[in-house]
């Protein structure tokens, strides 16, 4: 393979798609891609600050994105620009799909975010899923994006995300 082959698949472009729409699509670096897990690092790519009032997303936020194509759930570990661990944001999401250059991933509405030091761990937006219709729409991805959120904050009361990744 030649190093501009090598170069064009280091870089993979994320789409994330919600309610059939695309939310956002914003380029990344690949780090790793092993048949299951693909993880990615990407600077903050929202407009500006987002505060969640638990944690502030900002300009110089750095994220290291974990998403598998056999798990309902992607993980987002969040750094302030100075290294600093802000915590994890974790989205339910259908399993990723890699197409050449782009990761197409889901969003279904539930996510969990961990402090950095683990222990704050909040479940967020459950009321956007009922909301969402899928539940009603499609009973089998509902149960399972209902069970990695379940799954995603076991493991993060017990042995910390980090034991994950």
């Amino acid at each position: 393979m030649s190093a501009n082959s090598a170069d064009t698949l280091s870089e993979l472009e994320i789409v994330l798609i919600k309610a059939g729409r695309t939310k956002i699509r914003y380029p990344a670096t690949l780090l790793t891609d092993d048949g299951t897990r693909v993880s990615v690092r990407a600077p903050w790519a929202g407009d500006g600050v987002r505060d969640f009032g638990f944690v502030r997303f900002e300009p110089g936020d750095v994220f290291t994105e974990h998403y598998w194509r056999d798990r309902w759930y992607a993980v987002k570990e969040v750094r302030a620009q100075d290294g600093t661990l802000k915590g994890w944001y974790c989205d339910i999401t259908r399993p990723a799909v890699r197409l050449g250059t782009e990761l197409l991933v889901e969003d279904l509405d539930l996510d969990l975010w961990v402090s950095g030091e683990g222990k704050t761990v909040l479940r967020l937006d459950e009321d956007e899923f009922a909301a969402s219709g899928l539940p009603e729409r499609d009973p089998e991805a509902a149960s399972a994006a209902r069970s990695a959120l379940d799954e995603l904050e076991a493991l993060a009361r017990a042995d910390g995300l980090p034991a994950l990744l």
